[in-house]
């Protein structure tokens, strides 16, 4: 399975580059791989900056320019070399390997979108993402209707719902204030 980490975002929120943003004195994007790593080694990242030459991964820059999640997914799926892609943020530290494993053995394989959902939201940027959904993608970048909601509603999805104790780590950490709220937290 090809894992694709979106590494883009103009990360105003949290006036530095998300994925390397430190928690326990790791940058979120290595909190990612971790998790990653024992299911496949076969990861990307989609990335429009140098700022993750450190890491020995492939780096691919975005296809179509400021298009948000949808066209780092676009550009993910065109890149790939497998039908199933594992699509993750680089903001999210708390994402563990049974979760990602939760959600390969729970993805139906009659869906196109495989994504979590909790009582409060769906979280689109841990999905497993076919590329059959390719041409779905060109046309809302296209037509710039960029909504992550509304392209996962057009294609097959599956939603796997998550309970409610387990919602923290799927948090997406977008502002110095979540961080700190964050480490406070935990600690």
């Amino acid at each position: 399975m090809q894992v694709s980490i979106l590494c883009g975002g103009k990360s105003s929120r949290m006036q530095s580059e998300k994925g390397l943003v430190l928690y326990q004195n790791k940058p979120f994007i290595e909190h990612v791989i971790e998790a990653v790593l024992p299911i496949s080694s076969n990861i990307q990242l989609i990335t429009n900056t140098n700022d993750y030459d450190y890491l020995a991964y492939k780096k691919i820059k975005d296809i179509i320019a400021d298009k948000g999640p949808l066209g780092g997914i676009y550009t993910a799926l065109v890149h790939s070399e497998t039908e199933m892609n594992l699509i993750l943020s680089c903001d999210i530290p708390l994402i563990s390997t049974e979760i990602i494993l939760e959600l390969i053995e729970k993805h139906g394989t009659n869906f196109d979108v495989s994504v979590f959902k909790d009582n409060d939201r769906i979280h689109p940027l841990i999905g497993i993402y076919a590329t059959t959904v390719i041409p779905v993608l060109k046309k809302a970048i296209d037509d710039n209707d960029l909504k992550m909601m509304r392209f996962i509603s057009n294609v097959k999805h599956q939603l796997i719902p998550i309970p409610n104790a387990k919602k923290d780590l799927f948090k997406n950490i977008n502002s110095v204030a979540e961080l700190n709220e964050l480490n406070t937290n935990l600690s």
